[in-house]
């Protein structure tokens, strides 16, 4: 690689390194910088018109694939509603109720977990043609995952008394619903059974594939009693929180469900035998725990407008990154605001203990770690030596580094 002339740097590189102030604010520019560079790169090697073409013909192949995965949603609730092979005998009002509930609930998210299970499918098929049914068959696994994130995200609102949810009310909270929504929550999982007994009981991979559905359901419920059982203990005392009991609740609750489990699927669905994978699954989970941390970051420091939300944890007590930091960096003064603060919903109290995450930086720590993770992980995934694992990684690696909602 030849030697860039001075002229060929954009000003606004000589521009930030000369004007470096606070550690997250240098992670923020050398990140900008590190942007600039690379398209610098491509047009000064000529590469850039093959990167693009390359993005648009990209881009376009998944607008299409999300297409074809609603269209599959729609066809598996109208079965869901009407067909007799799932044994429902509903009158009217109870379809009307369910199918509101499923619409309210299920397609409403990013769909990133449904639509994991479609590109690490396709990827793992490189090179052979996927026919119709396959692929229907990938949309019908990755819609079992978001139906399980309905009911997940429905019950978890109800425990944490959450307000809002995708832009919306929450289920529990429209008037017509209330404390019904805890049975809308098990119907939701329970759909998922019923999916993957119509779908694949023919399957030679059926009962691997229902051993997984039942081992994440179990691993999920357990993080969910983890995080409960902690925030009790933690609300009579704060020094309960530390980073290792973190880790356990985040990789139960959310990992195993979230990064495992759309992957794992889509290597059942192509014939492989999930033992042959545990470094593969070992990466997923770290990168389901960086996701929970950015998730704690964006509920306390995050747009709401953007994140569709309104964050809660410190008013729920809960045991978040954040507060499992401060712990560990607060002063006896903080320390004391911390404990007469968190917990309680009064929004004097709420700004005070975010007041205390400021005063201990606690932003651009999330930034140096942020950094840090990713340079890990992306070191980790150039060493993969499967193509198609990989890709896969890449992938779930650029659809949550620098999110914002």
């Amino acid at each position: 690689m030849g030697a860039l002339a001075a002229s060929q740097v954009p000003s606004g590189l000589l521009r930030a390194a000369l004007s470096l102030a606070s550690p997250g604010e240098i992670i923020r520019r050398a990140s900008r910088l590190e942007d600039e560079l690379k398209d610098l790169l491509l047009r000064v090697h000529g590469g850039r018109g093959r990167a693009a073409a390359a993005g648009e013909q990209g881009g376009a192949g998944v607008e299409r694939n999300k297409e074809r995965f609603l269209c599959a949603y729609e066809r598996l609730k109208s079965e869901l509603l009407d067909d007799r092979a799932f044994n429902f005998d509903f009158t009217e009002e109870t379809r009307q109720w369910v199918a509101k509930m499923l619409d309210y609930n299920v397609p409403r998210g990013k769909l990133n977990r449904g639509l994991s299970v479609i590109d690490s499918y396709m990827l793992l098929r490189e090179g052979t043609k996927v026919d119709d049914e396959d692929f229907y068959l990938a949309c019908v696994l990755g819609w079992c995952v978001e139906w399980l994130q309905a009911s997940a995200l429905v019950l978890d609102d109800i425990t944490d008394n959450a307000y809002t949810r995708r832009d919306n009310l929450c289920w529990y909270k429209l008037p017509t619903v209330g404390l019904s929504a805890i049975n809308d929550g098990v119907l939701l999982k329970c759909h998922v059974q019923a999916i993957i007994k119509r779908y694949f009981k023919e399957k030679f991979y059926f009962l691997d594939l229902m051993e997984l559905w039942n081992e994440i359901g179990l691993q999920t419920a357990m993080g969910q009693m983890l995080d409960l059982i902690t925030t009790h203990t933690g609300a009579k005392d704060l020094a309960r929180y530390r980073i290792q009991g973190y880790h356990r609740i985040v990789k139960y609750k959310t990992s195993y469900y979230s990064f495992y489990l759309p992957v794992a699927c889509a290597l059942l669905l192509n014939g492989a035998k999930l033992s042959d994978y545990i470094e593969l699954k070992n990466v997923l989970i770290e990168m389901g725990v960086y996701f929970q941390i950015q998730d704690d970051y964006l509920d306390c420091f995050g747009d709401t407008k953007v994140i569709g939300k309104v964050g809660t944890d410190i008013e729920d007590c809960k045991c978040s990154w954040l507060i499992v930091q401060a712990m560990e960096l607060a002063n006896e003064n903080e320390m004391k605001i911390l404990y007469e603060n968190y917990g309680k919903s009064d929004p004097q109290c709420v700004a005070a203990v975010k007041n205390v995450y400021k005063e201990l930086d606690l932003q651009d720590i999330f930034l140096e770690y942020e950094s840090r993770v990713y340079k890990h992980l992306v070191s980790t995934i150039d060493a993969e030596p499967d193509h198609a694992i990989r890709e896969i990684l890449k992938i779930f690696l650029k659809k949550i580094y620098r999110r914002n909602k």
